[in-house]
């Protein structure tokens, strides 16, 4: 691995803002302007004060969602700044992130401003119309009927099988996630959850209920990111710092099915290389950072389903492989415990606004690292990881750290 590691790589983190998430029936464009707002009075700077604008794309929005920064650009006032949009599915908005450090490191912008936003269709997410045979989300749908949660129920499945987890385990995800969310002003579903309100809901694909599963959501998240030198002269001294972005891509061969490719590589010639493709996402983040899951006070996973939520527990070095159901059963994961997952709530609490969902995860370790998150405040936190995984082959995860 290349690149700047370390202290080196910091750029901070002034601005933080969302627009709250549910099912409002607007423009992306009108979140995203709000949470963009948001995040600039956060940071104590005029909308002119930027330098430039990422734009975490949405692929369902019409035209303006394939040129999202852009959009956000003319939403807020033209004023000259250069543009980039970003597109890679769930991993948009970190590497958008990841794009605006970039122009900060090369001396392109004192002052970048990231924006994710969707307005989410109702049920599950389907892909965009026409036949495409060569696209192996189309397929994944059309021949496999596989919508995204027959996925995370495959998922669910195996770890049973496997390593012998439960649907109560599961059950358990949610209702940490659950009460952790009903303190999030931003979530769109603030009520604490019982495991018998889990078991009670619809079977959705077993062995996932409906309360397993996470909703679709209109939302947004921004990010206002400067050089350090811009936040010291501004007389910010000890910002919320961006340490590593790893936007990493899988090796050959994949010996795990992960869709939407319905297919593995055979591994008869090549040995596989150790650990997943998840695992590989946060292994480069904690390389750059310089920092290892040891040093964590919180992290920010991607609970597409409960059941996922554990099997990323193990990918980010929290445990050991199969071991994540113990710590949900202990506690170490909920708020109060060793080491909080999900804080904000998640997406259990949020529900998918797939543009936004990365720069979320950084506005709540960022609210977390200054210790302004309230009633889900961890205490004294020091450094936090975000981890998700786009389609694709996109992988996300940031280190932030104070």
């Amino acid at each position: 691995m290349t690149g700047i590691r370390g202290a080196a790589g910091d750029v901070a983190v002034l601005g933080a803002g969302m627009h709250p998430w549910g099912k409002w029936g607007r423009s992306f464009v009108e979140y995203g302007t709000a949470a963009a707002r948001a995040a600039l009075a956060d940071a104590g700077l005029d909308w002119s004060d930027v330098g430039s604008v990422v734009g975490a794309d949405t692929m369902r929005c019409g035209y303006p969602g394939y040129v999202a920064g852009a959009t956000f650009a003319q939403a807020l006032g033209w004023q000259g700044a250069r543009v980039t949009s970003v597109y890679a599915a769930c991993a948009s908005g970190a590497q958008a992130v990841g794009t605006a450090r970039a122009q900060i490191l090369a001396g392109l912008a004192d002052v970048v401003l990231v924006v994710g936003a969707d307005a989410a269709p109702k049920g599950f997410f389907a892909p965009a119309g026409g036949d495409r045979p060569d696209d192996p989300d189309w397929v994944r749908f059309r021949v496999l009927g596989a919508t995204n949660p027959a996925y995370f129920a495959l998922f669910a499945r195996r770890r049973m099988a496997v390593y012998g987890d439960t649907p109560e385990d599961f059950a358990q995800v949610k209702v940490k996630n659950a009460a952790a969310g009903a303190l999030n002003p931003n979530a769109r579903y603030r009520k604490p959850v019982t495991a018998d309100e889990v078991a009670a809901s619809a079977v959705v694909a077993d062995p996932l209920r409906l309360l397993d599963i996470c909703a679709t959501s209109d939302g947004a998240a921004a990010l206002v990111l400067t050089s350090m030198e811009f936040a010291r002269a501004r007389g910010v001294t000890d910002p919320v710092r961006i340490r590593a972005v790893s936007t990493v891509t899988p090796t050959y061969p994949r010996t795990v099915l992960d869709l939407p490719d319905i297919g593995t590589d055979s591994a008869a010639a090549v040995e596989p290389a150790p650990g997943s493709f998840r695992s590989a996402i946060a292994r480069a983040a904690y390389e750059e950072a310089g920092l290892g899951p040891e040093d964590l006070s919180l992290a920010e996973v991607y609970d597409l389903s409960t059941a996922l939520e554990l099997e990323w527990y193990e990918d980010i070095g929290l445990c050991g492989e199969g071991e994540g159901a113990k710590l949900v059963r202990e506690g170490a994961t909920a708020l109060g415990g060793r080491i909080p997952v999900n804080p904000s709530g998640g997406l259990a609490s949020f529900g998918e606004a797939v543009p936004a969902q990365a720069i979320a995860q950084v506005c709540e370790l960022t609210w977390q690292l200054r210790g302004t998150a309230g009633d889900r405040q961890v205490p004294a936190a020091r450094a936090g990881i975000t981890a998700n995984q786009g389609l694709f082959g996109h992988g996300s995860a940031i280190v932030a750290v104070r």
